[in-house]
């Protein structure tokens, strides 16, 4: 699924930055290199924490495993080399834990280790879904938490290092998806739509298996995450979470209330909102990261929406709409065609440091070219330095599908249509019929294995959930719920980015890590 699809849900999670960030930076400075290949380093400390009660005869072999640490050359899947002070491992784990005597998976761990005195090991988790987590083992740097803990980050099931990975799609097939616009709502289009969707979830079924996509969602990654907690020696669960990853940990939450020492939910999913409610509020906050950015490009006269702020979406669709006639050229073959230029946008929307970028991607398309816009869309989509593509978009269709109900009415996907376009009049493309076509989960092969409730936990300490004002991707107001569903405390950024904590905010951080390191609770509603 794309983000340029009204009513689509837009993937979201702190590596949808990182990776742009790394993209755009790639010329500016030597990458690390990945050191040489010592023995692997066994640990043997696993950990039952007293909150889990007694783990089931057929789990103890998987909580209690040794662990063995190497390099990390091999556990790279998206064109993000590791420090060399960064190592990795795979757990293995049930695929199914109602049947754990059965096939297994590998879930891919990376481990920076602790500088001082070691208080455990820190999880963290970027968001997506479907985001390769490993880098994460990197974040909290120059901080506390980097001193007194081991920074741990993995590759939720089925994602890029772990093991059985998702697959549906070839290199030759995305590429050619990304070149369709999808935009016709007739009832011909519709039906090529819906069958281009049934197509994709069929070659989903066939090339992963649905006994593997029956199992990726959160509903067996919280499980993993305790298996994780107990192989690294931990009696406790300390966790960050971006986006997504909120999902995860309020998941964690309840299912093992008595295995939290503490938690940083950061750009947070309100469990209790629907899928279609999510993506409108979701489209309505897109539209107000687009118009502050149009505010701040209206100040230059040499901005490419005018300096009318008033105008700018219909400055936008002028740029953007000959785009489904046909693509502009880029130095790649490719091209850019329509539905990577919206890609591109989204992905510059996610934080107020790509907005220099997207000024200089929306002015190039005005001149008739679109470098820029494509290289920030392949960004998004995973797109690799060999022009292969990582399991990014593949894993996020899987996890979402099983994650949650379907809309399988079709006046409801008309209202969800509707209900989008109005709230993200940036991305109307005008030809709205009143009807709409079904969304991919629809025709996913296997059931949901998740629903949406208000989070419900008892045992819990407090915990804490960061919200950003005007955050593109995760509204504010799913933060706000968040923070009350879990009881926590809510920490508010004012600012125009998806996800903040330890980006250098210095306000943000520093009462993160007395908390982190500590426990020392936070201001309730606390703004930077």
């Amino acid at each position: 699924m794309k983000a340029s699809k009204v009513g689509a849900t837009v993937r979201s999670g702190a590596a949808v930055l990182g990776a742009v960030a790394l993209v755009i930076v790639a010329g500016c400075g030597q990458n690390e290199t990945i050191g040489g290949t010592p023995e692997p380093e066994s640990t043997t400390s696993p950990a039952f924490a007293p909150g889990a009660g007694v783990v089931p005869n057929e789990l103890a072999t998987f909580y209690t495993q040794q662990l063995a640490w190497e390099p990390c050359d091999s556990y790279i899947t998206d064109d993000s080399p590791l420090p060399s002070s960064v190592s990795c491992a795979h757990v293995s784990v049930p695929l199914d834990y109602d049947n754990p005597g059965s096939e297994t998976a590998r879930i891919a761990i990376s481990r920076t280790e602790a500088s001082g005195d070691k208080i455990g090991s820190i999880l963290f988790n970027p968001g997506g879904p479907g985001s390769s987590g490993l880098y994460m083992a990197t974040q909290a740097d120059g901080t506390a938490v980097a001193e007194n803990f081991d920074r741990i980050g993995f590759d939720p099931r089925g994602v890029g290092a772990s093991t059985p990975a998702v697959r549906c799609s070839t290199t030759e097939e995305t590429d050619e998806e990304r070149q369709e616009p999808d935009v016709d709502a007739s009832p011909e289009g519709i039906a090529k739509t819906e069958a281009e969707q049934q197509d994709y979830a069929s070659k989903c079924a066939d090339r992963t298996g649905p006994d593997v996509l029956e199992h990726v969602g959160t509903r067996e990654v919280v499980r993993d995450m305790d298996v994780i907690r107990s192989v690294l020696g931990d009696e406790k669960l300390t966790y960050v979470g971006y986006s997504y990853g909120t999902r995860l940990g309020s998941t964690y939450a309840e299912t093992f209330p008595g295995n939290v020492r503490a938690m940083v939910l950061d750009g947070a999913l309100d469990p209790e909102q629907t899928p279609v409610d999510e993506a409108v509020e979701q489209g309505a906050a897109f539209q107000g990261a687009f118009d502050a950015f149009a505010a701040d490009c209206a100040r230059s006269e040499t901005c490419p929406l005018g300096t009318d702020t008033a105008a700018a979406n219909q400055r936008f669709r002028a740029l953007v709409d000959p785009l489904i006639a046909a693509p502009v050229p880029t130095t790649d073959p490719r091209g850019l065609s329509y539905d990577d230029a919206i890609t591109g946008v989204q992905q510059a929307l996610y934080s107020q440091t790509l907005w220099r970028l997207l000024r200089g991607g929306l002015t190039e398309l005005g001149e008739g070219q679109g470098d820029t816009l494509l290289r920030l869309a392949d960004t998004y989509s995973g797109r690799l330095e060999d022009g292969s593509y990582s399991n990014l978009d593949d894993a996020f269709n899987a996890i979402r599908c099983v994650d949650d109900p379907p809309t399988t009415d079709r006046a409801e996907a008309a209202e969800v249509d509707r209900r989008y376009r109005a709230a993200a009049p940036f991305l109307d493309d005008g030809r709205g019929t009143g009807n709409a076509p079904l969304d991919l989960c629809a025709f996913w092969p296997v059931p949901n294995t998740g629903e949406p409730h208000v989070v419900w936990a008892t045992g819990l300490p407090k915990l804490v959930v960061v919200s950003t004002t005007n955050d593109p991707a995760t509204p504010y107001q799913a933060g706000v719920e968040l923070a009350k569903q879990l009881d926590g405390n809510l920490l508010t950024f004012d600012g125009n980015q998806h996800t903040v904590s330890f980006s250098g905010e210095q306000c943000v951080d520093d009462p993160l890590v007395d908390y982190l390191v500590n426990l020392a609770p936070l201001d309730n509603d606390l703004v930077c």
